[in-house]
């Protein structure tokens, strides 16, 4: 009975030391602080924050600040005024933190999650099971800004292997530790990790197309794929291999060893040769040759097989640990050598990317010259490049290979030795050799000043024949270099070098098509027949349809062709009353009336704040004296569009929903006009006749001012307008046309004018259907409060 109780007391004080914990106020975790964003303080009032708001938005805008982080400055603070501009974020925001959008208001995020770590509790004694976050570090968490600027593009380079997650999947508890242990190994190799939780980058996991937890996806050169097998160690070891392209490892034999390190010349790579005794090329050289495939060529020899034993004796490899061999452009004896038992990524990095490059390679495009021969930078880090322009011809070869032995015994770190041809490189010879008078070879010293093209340089006299008479006056001259760089007298704007390996497009796109369609065999050949079975009944569906239709029309008689029915001969009239047996518009609507909802309280959420994506709301404003005369407008010019079952047509009161206007049309403003705007704000804008296409999902809207087009009154064109521009240009011509002495008071005139207000909204409507008005976001649609009438 004693231990009874003393566990009663026990959990009744467990559970009263929770509920304080729960109540407290937590401070959030992340580092998004609105109130730091925002400059204020907790205290600050409304208008101190829409005071600070309005000037971060001015001097962080995007079109105004060149700033590269301005975009995403400008972003935090449109989040953050949202937060703090409505009392109810605001409330949540102070007692709780920073919260997911999807959360209900109220409950705590972070609070009941320390006082776990802190004091170990298991969380089933409350019932609370979460998926473990002991392995899933901060470092592998992927965000949608960082996945577009940085794993897409690293992904050339590296295959990546992504798990999409959520907190309350319980199925990722049980793959965890297969997870934890395949990341240990591969990571190592090379092979990027990341990890995307659903509940808070629902936009990343749209992106990936993940709609369900766990899921485990491989992304390479920019294509994601993803793993149907059951999880276990090997099979993702597997699946990351077969991510990488075919034929990035050559198998190497005594047969097609010359041929395979012979090619250095037609590539215009270092080749290395991977000696070892498995029968399968290992990952981590495949992942090495996957990184550096822009460089270098690599081949794999397999020391068990007999169709090598000549090549083990002639570069006499040890057998018994990997040894990794780097020919240039001497294929007789190896440029480097590296034998390890233990080979590590390191290490192979470091070996591989200290020799990218040939003795003298070839300028075959931009970006080799842009590494071999960098901008100058500093004075410490001049880089002068050596440049023989030559010929391909056989006549040329000697004088090739006498500049090969020279650049050979001259490994200063300055001097970088090169070489072009002339025939595939005109563009750059005869920007370096248009003062000079000679025959090929030239040699020319230059070094490069910005990477615009400027670069200085000096042609070595005498021209190039390779002999010991040339080799003693170029080293002459780069010895003065050494000493004076002023030696550099010349000076020239240099053209972008022609890519020389473009004709060989083709050929990598076939590969590249290879690579896809056998993938999808593979796919085809190892998935699961459930989740192919949708896909199979959509093909075997389609050509039932196309092949009925084929045998239907082959056997049907040509003579039983039903002739067409003669159409009732009825008019429609069009508005001079003359008839026509056909519609004038190409594209008839679906409906013959357009259906116009009041935008209120009622109808606000349903409308707006939670219209479906893609769906956009086109709004008259209106008022009440002038609502008969501009809704019968209305309808007429948007008729021709009622086709779309993407728009819906509301309009709104002006006289009682004044409010609302203001506050959205605050985001309409040009930036750098908001202090003169409000130093006008006495003055009340005629709102009567404005339409705003209010995109409820990406919360943006675009306007359209009226503007006057009619001849009778104040002699205004129809070229002046902006009004379907959104341009803030509309106000002023409408403020002005409101300003002009008014000849005619009769009630006619002024509705004769109220109706010209919309003469250009068709010409708008066409815009917005094409994607091309300008679009003013908005934090967060104004709440009810400013959409409810005060009563």
């Amino acid at each position: 009975m004693t231990q009874v109780i003393k566990a009663a007391v026990a959990f009744r004080f467990i559970l009263t030391l929770y509920l304080l914990l729960v109540e407290l106020p937590v401070e959030s975790a992340s580092e998004f602080n609105p109130y730091k964003v925002l400059g204020v303080t907790k205290s600050a009032s409304q208008a101190e924050i829409k005071k600070a708001y309005k000037r971060l938005v001015r001097e962080w805008h995007p079109d105004k600040n060149r700033d590269p982080g301005a975009e995403d400055m400008f972003i935090k603070i449109a989040k953050s005024y949202e937060i703090l501009s409505n009392e109810e974020k605001r409330a949540n925001y102070d007692h709780y933190g920073q919260m997911d959008e999807n959360r209900q208001h109220g409950q705590p995020q972070q609070g009941f999650r320390h006082f776990h770590d802190n004091f170990y509790f298991d969380e089933s004694f409350f019932h609370f099971p979460r998926a473990s976050r002991d392995f899933a570090d901060s470092k592998y968490m992927l965000h949608y800004t960082q996945y577009m600027s940085d794993i897409i593009p690293d992904s050339f380079k590296r295959p990546y292997l992504i798990k999409i997650t959520s907190d309350w999947c319980f199925t990722c508890i049980h793959i965890e530790p297969v997870w934890k242990e395949t990341v240990l190994e591969v990571e190592g190799l090379g092979v990027g990790i990341g990890i995307v939780d659903v509940g808070y980058e629902r936009r990343l996991a749209n992106q990936l197309g993940a709609h369900r937890t766990p899921s485990i996806l491989g992304l390479v050169n920019g294509k994601i794929t993803f793993f149907h097998y059951s999880i276990v160690k090997e099979h993702l070891r597997q699946f990351v291999e077969d991510l990488l392209p075919q034929r990035l490892v050559e198998q190497v034999t005594d047969r097609n060893y010359l041929d395979f390190l012979n090619s250095w010349h037609e590539e215009n790579k270092p080749h290395v040769l991977l000696f070892d005794q498995v029968p399968v090329v290992p990952l981590l050289y495949k992942l090495a040759a996957f990184a550096y495939k822009d460089y270098v060529r690599f081949g794999y020899v397999d020391q068990g097989l007999k169709e090598t034993a000549n090549l083990l004796r002639q570069f006499n490899v040890n057998t018994y640990a990997p040894t990794m061999l780097l020919f240039k452009e001497n294929t007789d004896k190896p440029a480097d050598i590296i034998q390890a038992k233990g080979m590590k990524k390191p290490i192979v990095d470091e070996f591989i990317s200290s020799n990218r490059f040939l003795v003298v390679p070839r300028l075959v495009n931009q970006k080799v010259f842009d590494e071999l021969c960098p901008v100058k930078q500093f004075h410490r880090r001049r880089k002068y490049c050596v440049l023989l322009i030559t010929g391909a011809d056989e006549s040329f070869a000697p004088g090739n290979t006498a500049f090969l032995s020279f650049a050979a015994f001259n490994t200063k770190e300055v001097l970088r030795f090169a070489y072009v041809y002339q025939r595939w490189q005109q563009p750059l010879c005869d920007a370096l050799l248009k003062s000079k008078e000679g025959t090929l070879p030239q040699v020319v010293i230059l070094e490069r000043r910005n990477a615009a093209g400027k670069v200085l340089y000096r042609a070595v006299t005498g021209g190039w024949n390779g002999s010991e008479e040339d080799k003693y006056r170029l080293q002459e001259q780069l010895d003065i270099l050494q000493k004076d760089p002023s030696f550099l007298s010349y000076d020239a704007l240099l053209p972008e070098l022609n890519n020389e390996f473009a004709n060989m497009f083709l050929i990598q796109w076939i590969y590249s098509a290879y690579d896809y369609l056998s993938q999808i065999v593979e796919d085809i050949l190892h998935s699961n027949w459930r989740e192919m079975m949708p896909l199979l009944s959509l093909i075997f569906s389609a050509l039932f349809i196309l092949f009925g239709t084929v045998i239907i029309q082959a056997f049907s008689d040509p003579g039983e062709e039903k002739q067409p029915k003669p159409k009732p001969k009825e008019t429609v009239k069009t508005e001079n009353g003359s008839g026509s047996g056909a519609t004038s518009s190409s594209r008839p609507p679906k409906k013959n009336f357009v259906e116009v909802t009041e935008l209120t309280d009622i109808t606000y959420t349903s409308n707006l704040v939670k219209l479906r994506p893609g769906h956009i709301n086109v709004l008259l404003v209106l008022t009440d004296a002038s609502k008969n005369v501009l809704l019968s407008k209305f309808a007429k010019e948007v008729y021709s569009f009622t086709g779309s079952q993407t728009l819906h047509y509301s309009f709104l009161n002006a006289d009682k929903h004044r409010e609302w206007m203001d506050s959205v049309l605050e985001f309409a403003q040009d930036p750098m006009q908001v202090d003169s705007d409000e130093e006008d704000a006495s003055h009340k804008v005629d709102y009567a006749g404005y339409v705003m296409a209010l995109n409820g999902h990406k919360k943006y809207f675009c306007l359209f001012r009226p503007v006057y087009t009619g001849d009778d009154l104040g002699g205004r064109s129809s070229d002046d307008g902006g009004g379907g521009s959104g341009t803030g240009g509309g106000r002023s011509r409408s403020g002005s046309r409101e300003e002009q002495p008014r000849k005619h008071n009769s009630r006619s005139t002024s509705t004769l004018q109220i109706h010209h207000k919309l003469d250009r909204l068709g010409l708008w409507m066409e815009r917005l259907m094409e994607g091309t008005l300008p679009r003013h976001y908005i934090p967060a649609w104004p709440g009810l409060d400013k959409i409810t009438p005060n009563k």
